[in-house]
């Protein structure tokens, strides 16, 4: 019998992803990795992101929902994959999920026990001028315990395409996300958008709570500065609805 093709939840853009990679020990992620996937390696490190970008023009099942369609949202991520029928799928998991708006962080938890929470948020892109595809530089802010928290990036010329194989190709082309549900399984959905250009950087900063926000584990590795970091541009996407592996 022909499998059933999940349909799409959700359809946006997201633009000007700004993600500061860190190199971390395989054992503070481990009790973290959601049932039936394994940590996924890049030249035999494993990684966290710090991501910040744009959700813009954001519809669910079809719907635009008055004053949710452009906001902001940054998280923390690590990397996994899961060995299916069609071979190994890529994929992310969350550790922390921020936006500005307490109905998207609460459908988030709702629907695929996303650890969303909402606090407020905004950000600034500067562009080049004359040449508005070109951006030299991103941050995203959010507030959190009355102190305001950010990540900065600058970048370093142009966009490029991504380099076959390379560590920018390993952090953006993941396609998969993966989540831990309640009662032990796991929550697999499908992301789809075409491969992004990427600028490098030439400076990056986080300054952020991470003890009180991410918890004690992370403080030692996201003080540090980040291994890579980089800016893509992004593109419109689809998620599909989740299934129970």
């Amino acid at each position: 019998m022909k499998q059933k093709v999940p349909s799409v939840f959700l359809t946006a853009e997201w633009r000007h992803l700004a993600m500061l990679n860190y190199v971390i020990d395989p054992e503070i992620l481990a009790p973290l990795v959601p049932a039936g996937t394994e940590l996924d390696f890049w030249n035999g490190k494993t990684f966290v992101s710090v991501v910040g970008f744009q959700f813009q023009k954001t519809r669910v099942r079809g719907i635009a929902i008055p004053f949710h369609t452009e906001f902001e949202e940054i998280n923390l991520r690590f990397y996994v994959r899961r060995k299916a029928t069609d071979g190994w799928r890529r994929g992310v998991v969350f550790i922390k999920e921020i936006v500005p708006r307490s109905v998207i962080a609460w459908v988030a938890r709702t629907i695929y026990n996303e650890p969303y929470i909402a606090l407020p948020t905004s950000h600034r892109i500067k562009k080049v001028a004359r040449r508005p595809g070109e951006v030299r530089y991103a941050a995203y802010f959010w507030r959190f315990n009355g102190r305001r928290n950010f990540l900065k990036l600058v970048t370093d010329g142009d966009a490029q395409p991504l380099a076959d194989g390379s560590e920018a190709e390993f952090i953006t082309e993941h396609y998969w996300g993966y989540t831990a549900q309640r009662n032990g399984s796991t929550l697999e959905y499908r992301v789809e958008h075409p491969r992004w250009r990427v600028w490098a950087s030439q400076a990056a900063e986080l300054n952020c709570e991470v003890a009180a926000l991410y918890g004690k584990t992370f403080e030692e590795t996201l003080r540090r500065a980040p291994f890579s970091a980089f800016l893509a541009e992004g593109s419109p996407v689809k998620v599909f609805r989740g299934v129970r592996i």
